[in-house]
């Protein structure tokens, strides 16, 4: 938690300005903002650095979650505790826990900038789509979390995509997964739901198969998403992330071995 030391120790250096730096800065106190807008001011460093995308990350799936789960007019309980869940698996400490819940509130106000946030929010990412899709599956998890979609949300979560760079039709493959995480299922609609969290066709070859599953993998590693910016806070969740590719490739080999 290296980008969360140097926030609370004061070192400005690589922090982020602009809506994200705002939200943050908020949910901090208004020292902390005056640090982010003196950064931003002047200078402040490139797009890109690690710590700084972490930085934004955090600022973005929090804010963002409080944003979709008010998005059909009102926050049940189904969805608060889906945003605890999460920040129970990051095992955060009091005052980042504190942090998150200001900035899921922050996200629920009728003046939430979502378009500028995402616009920021996508320009720290700089074409990481790891990250994104990561970002992506947490809002859509917020969404699902009282087992059903409702077309605000939806409408929401394609608003996101697009600011994000992601197509429908990729957004509208991760609302099927989660549809179908979210709902019990038989042996064959589970091998179905293992083709398609690989992304091939069931009469795809063995070879084809295995080539997707090592990308995914390799996509998806934590050490990897750390080192392109997710907090460190989230490796459970990249780790979860690849235990459900590694038994979607599980359950197709052993399929074809019946």
């Amino acid at each position: 938690m290296a980008w969360w030391g140097k926030i609370i120790g004061g070192t400005f250096g690589f922090m982020l300005g602009g809506p994200l730096g705002a939200l943050l800065g908020a949910a901090l106190g208004h020292n902390f903002d005056r640090g982010l807008k003196l950064t931003d001011e002047f200078g402040g460093v490139a797009y890109g650095d690690v710590e700084r995308v972490q930085a934004a990350f955090f600022t973005a799936t929090f804010s963002i979650m409080g944003h979709v789960a008010k998005a059909d007019g009102k926050v049940t309980q189904a969805e608060i505790a889906n945003s605890e869940a999460i920040m129970a698996r990051m095992q955060l400490d009091p005052q980042q826990r504190q942090a998150a819940i200001k900035l899921f509130n922050e996200g629920k106000a009728d003046d939430f900038p979502l378009e500028d946030v995402l616009t920021q929010f996508r320009k720290e990412c700089h074409r990481r789509i790891s990250l994104i899709q990561m970002f992506l599956e947490i809002q859509i998890s917020t969404a699902f979390s009282d087992q059903k979609l409702h077309p605000a949300e939806r409408k929401i979560l394609y608003q996101i995509a697009d600011a994000l760079g992601i197509s429908r039709t990729q957004l509208d493959h991760l609302f099927h997964l989660a549809g179908g995480v979210a709902s019990p299922k038989t042996e064959k609609a589970a091998i179905k739901e293992a083709y398609e969290i690989l992304g091939v066709k069931k009469d795809a070859p063995d070879a084809e198969i295995k080539k997707a599953y090592r990308r995914l993998m390799n996509q998806h590693h934590p050490d990897k998403l750390v080192s392109k910016g997710l907090p460190e806070e989230m490796i459970k969740l990249a780790n979860e992330k690849t235990q459900q590719i590694k038994e979607a490739y599980d359950l197709i080999k052993k399929s074809r071995q019946t």
